[in-house]
Order: C-alpha cells, then sequence, then structure tokens
C-alpha cells in the first residue's frame, strides 16, 4: 500500500471510493473552514456526494490526469493534498490542499505538497507545477511560497463563491528549480 511517512504520527496515503464514510465525517468536521477555498466540498455533504467526489478522482487517476491523496494523523484522516490536474505528455499539473483546524500548525500540508512536487518533478519528469488559491487564502499561499513556488500573477474574480467573485493567484514552479533535478 502507499503511504508516504510524514513524521509525528501523520502519513501521506491514497484517498479511495471505499473510504467515502471516512472522508464524508472528515469534511463534516473541515466544512466551515474549507467550503470556501474548494468548490467539492460542499458537494461532500453526503454519502452520495463524498462517495462521487473520491470517484471522480479515482476515475481520473486511472487516466493518469489527477489524484487525491489524504492526510491521516494518529488514524484519523485530517486533511489532504491533490493533484487537480496531471498532464504528463505536456508536463505539468496543478496541487492543491485542505486540512481541517485541529491539525493545522504542524506543517503536514507542506510536507504532503513536497511529496507530490517530488513525485511530478523527479519521478514523472514534468516541468511545471502550478498553484492557485484566493487572495484571500493566505494559509494556502503560505504552502506555495515555503514549499518554493514563485507568485506568476493574479486572475481577477475567476472564483464565484456565494454571490461574490474572487481573485485568484497563480504560483508555479519549475523542475529547474526543485533540488535533485539537472537543468
Amino acid at each position: 500500500m502507499f503511504k508516504v511517512d510524514l513524521g509525528g504520527g501523520a502519513e501521506l496515503r491514497a484517498l479511495e471510493p471505499w473510504q467515502a464514510e471516512e472522508f464524508l465525517a472528515h469534511m463534516d468536521r473541515a466544512r466551515e473552514s474549507v467550503d470556501q477555498w474548494i468548490p467539492w466540498a460542499s458537494m461532500s455533504a453526503d454519502l452520495a456526494g463524498a462517495r462521487k467526489t473520491l470517484q471522480r478522482y479515482a476515475d481520473l487517476q486511472a487516466s493518469d490526469a489527477g489524484r487525491l491523496y489524504g492526510i491521516w494523523l494518529d488514524g484519523v484522516l485530517v486533511g489532504g493534498t491533490l493533484f487537480r490536474t496531471f498532464d504528463a505528455e505536456r508536463g505539468d499539473c496543478e496541487i492543491g490542499c485542505w486540512l481541517e483546524p485541529a491539525a493545522t500548525g504542524r506543517g503536514l500540508v507542506t510536507m504532503a505538497v513536497r511529496s507530490l512536487i517530488d513525485y511530478a518533478v523527479v519521478t514523472r519528469g514534468l516541468y511545471r507545477v502550478e498553484w492557485r488559491c484566493s487572495v484571500e487564502n493566505v494559509a494556502s499561499s503560505n504552502v506555495a511560497r515555503r514549499v518554493g513556488m514563485t507568485l506568476e500573477g493574479t486572475l481577477r474574480a475567476t472564483f464565484p463563491w456565494k454571490g461574490e467573485r474572487r481573485d485568484t493567484q497563480i504560483w508555479a514552479l519549475l523542475a529547474p528549480d526543485w533540488p535533485g533535478v539537472e537543468s
């Protein structure tokens, strides 16, 4: 079974449709803090919705176009990270994350994201890794900064939420900027 030890009782593992009940319980704990940043959070409000979200990413994995991973802390699902998009032919992907409030401040997302970047760039040979987040989501932009991404710009009014449109920052990292990759 795939698993990455994140230290301190935390690990990164695949998050799959058979885990829908556990995912739903986690989303119920996280929903208030992540709903405004992650479009599929509100769509995972019951077991059928949770299963549909997980199945969507399982289907993306099967076509090598995306993947969802969970972060477990002491055996409890507390967050995750994902390849929102993954295009090996073009050589680029987009990574995202979420975390419930009880697990913040431990560096879990940063460590998990570093694992995904390493896989994308070193193992799979992708050239560009993107990170998109609301300009209001300071925690998310801090993760991008901590993993060495560069802020490339802001897309105005691209993310609708509760009748308002928010601006989105685009951060990116290129393969030559990642340790272990030759220019």
